[in-house]
């Protein structure tokens, strides 16, 4: 048994198709910079406030009208008793990076709560327990009743909770409805359906951390789909699940879903090494990443089903790429990640998460975003997550959103490294201290020690216990053009290209140093000429981030509508970047020179000969970019990521 203080975020430690283990969340210190910021936000203003506000709409209540059997009616969605317990996981990995007393015992006291209507079968969920108890787990109710689903979570919750505190209160409760499941569902059994597919995940996790292989057996039954259910080909596309997964070619359907399917089934692989799977697996990845993702990292086009489009359907201001489905996509870059140590999925590891998940919290850590649009025009019409058109707020009834983002920023520094049988991966940079072992137990610590992502220079100090020959392998991001690595001021010949991990082996020794720099300059994108919205349109990219053009920032100029840019021969040297700390918390700003087309003119026809129309007048205007995560935190402000351009 692997000892709760070594357990990573997912415990892949004996995961026999995982070529790459975890650390431990506890084992990494975020210092001093860009994430801290973040993760303290989140820690000091976004789980208290979140806890006040399902204490406010009755969300908790939902558990005490059970435990005191009140008649008093359940409040909220089906599937609110997920919220608590992302909550109590985000409070776990909090937990795992300091000392803060009163979550701990807010979290201690729910857990009793939640137990303590726990029915003696094991069943445990608050809107199917009481009169509606004879639907429970009915193919129907399955299809759209989250009781599934708010199992997955729970488990997480419990697991996560378990390794910080060793309270294993939520675990057990867990573990007993996970055993009901099994004595009475599956093959020759009753039948089950995950209609939100979050429960694979769960289970696996419930089997890495009990060692009862019934629970990854119940995972792959329900990855596989059950043909005793009929379904409607319809709701097999939503809810992605209902049908064998490894039969997959594409990705459709509810985007959340279709990344936690993704994910539950890439831990199925982790465990079992089933070919069929991984086949699916990158099939379905290698459909994402060329047809259907926006270029921060964000998943889902439609606000119909939540869904993702067709091929190359990526509109900009009608786009949805829903927080959660972005938060999806990076657990399963992980898991890829893991199966792998190749780069390319922390690559896209490093996109989503600075650009698609930090854009879905405010600065301040206190309004979120449901949606996240690539072009807004200052405010939306009224919808049902803005009901007065900001796209901001500091509730949702369906609040997916907020806790998935608290419990992927609060286990954030579990995400830093990885170890191997041959040495160890970093992965993310930021100032931050690790103190764990290699595989052969050598203790090993690793300071960083950067500027990023504002700067390309990342010093790191590598300190063994003991002189030890061992493999750094330093991820070179693909979105730098060139990269510089030095091993105690020695160049290392033949850096290989962006989108590697550079092999370093040798013989390390204690204050031994590894200097990378990065190539920071701006850079334009163009997307594939399949997205017809983005003719002609560039996205601005600098380091691992993505910046947009926000209203606010252009003096003079009426509308973005109207703007474009003006491109000469190198257009990437024409960025002027500027420091600015009093803006924003303290960002890099990019000025590029543009032109505003004056279109007030009287109106033209609608349609009318190329030889009669007459060009609009244009006037010079210099553009500020600013990083596309910190838009909507001023004044409401339109919004532009990707830009007309011109030749000089």
């Amino acid at each position: 048994e692997v000892p709760l203080g070594d357990q990573s975020v997912i415990n892949l430690n004996h995961s026999p198709y995982a070529r790459l283990k975890g650390v431990p969340v506890r084992a990494v210190t975020i210092q001093d910079g860009f994430w801290e910021r973040r993760r303290k936000v989140v820690f000091e203003r976004s789980i208290p406030t979140i806890r006040k506000l399902l204490e406010a709409h009755g969300y908790i209540d939902n558990f005490r009208r059970l435990a005191k059997h009140t008649d008093v009616p359940r409040i909220g969605p089906v599937f609110t008793d997920s919220d608590l317990y992302k909550w109590i996981e985000s409070v776990a990995y909090a937990l795992e990076s300091g000392d803060y007393p009163q979550l701990r015992a807010a979290a201690d006291q729910y857990v009793d709560l939640i137990v303590s209507i726990q029915e003696p079968s094991g069943y445990l969920n608050t809107y199917w327990q009481g009169d509606k108890a004879s639907q429970r787990l009915t193919p129907e109710a399955m299809d759209w009743g989250h009781e599934l689903y708010c199992l997955g979570h729970m488990s997480h919750a419990a697991v996560a909770y378990y390794r910080a505190t060793g309270n294993r209160k939520l675990l057990d409760a867990a573990v007993k409805y996970a055993d009901f499941l099994v004595d009475n569902y599956g093959p020759l059994k009753k039948p089950l359906l995950a209609g939100h597919p979050e429960i694979s995940m769960g289970l696996i996790e419930l089997y890495r951390t009990t060692g009862d292989k019934r629970y990854l057996s119940l995972a792959g039954y329900i990855l596989n789909g059950d043909p005793r259910i009929k379904r409607d080909p319809d709701r097999v596309v939503y809810t992605f699940s209902g049908i064998p997964f490894r039969t997959r070619t594409h990705l459709e359907g509810h985007a959340v879903r279709a990344m936690y399917a993704c994910s539950g089934a890439t831990d199925y692989y982790l465990e079992t090494g089933d070919p069929q799977y991984w086949r699916t697996i990158q099939t379905l990845w290698d459909d994402l990443v060329t047809t259907k993702m926006y270029v921060t990292g964000g998943l889902g086009a439609r606000w119909e089903g939540e869904a993702i489009g067709a091929a190359y359907e990526l509109p900009n201001a009608r786009a949805y790429a829903e927080t959660c489905a972005a938060v999806g996509s990076y657990m399963w870059n992980y898991r890829m990640l893991a199966a792998t140590g190749n780069a390319r999925y922390s690559d896209l590891m490093e996109r989503t998460l600075y650009n698609a998940i930090n854009v879905g919290m405010s600065l301040n850590g206190e309004l979120y975003c449901y949606y996240n649009p690539m072009e807004f025009a200052g405010k939306a019409a009224p919808n049902r997550h803005s009901p007065d058109g900001k796209v901001r707020n500091p509730w949702y009834n369906v609040l997916c959103c907020p806790p998935n983002i608290e419990r992927t920023l609060g286990s954030l520094p579990g995400y830093f490294y990885s170890i191997s049988k041959d040495g160890i991966y970093v992965h993310l940079y930021d100032n931050s201290v690790l103190r764990w072992h290699l595989e052969d137990g050598t203790g090993l610590n690793i300071t960083q020690k950067t500027n990023y992502p504002w700067e390309g220079a990342v010093d790191f100090t590598i300190d063994p216990a003991e002189a030890k020959e061992f493999t750094f392998y330093l991820r070179i991001p693909a979105w730098s053009q060139a990269a510089k690595v030095t091993v105690n001021g020695s160049p290392v010949a033949n850096v290989i290209r962006p989108g590697s991990y550079l092999p370093i082996r040798r013989k390390w020794e204690a204050g031994d140093m590894v200097r990378l720099e990065l190539n920071m300059t701006p850079q334009l994108l163009v997307a594939d000429p399949h997205v017809e919205q983005n003719t002609r349109r560039v996205a601005v990219l600098r380091g691992p981030l993505i910046y947009t053009l926000e209203q606010i920032d252009q003096p003079g100029v009426q509308t973005l509508s109207n703007v474009s840019l003006v491109i000469g021969k190198n257009p990437a040297n024409e960025f002027k970047s500027e420091f600015r700390p009093g803006l924003l918390g303290g960002v890099v700003v990019l000025e590029h020179p543009g032109v505003e087309s004056d279109l007030s003119h009287a109106p033209s026809p609608l349609y009318q000969r190329i030889s009669t129309r007459k060009e609009a007048a244009r006037k010079q205007v210099n553009l500020t970019f600013i990083p596309y995560f910190a838009w909507a935190n001023r004044a409401p402000s339109a919004m532009r990521v990707w830009i007309p351009y011109s030749r000089n």
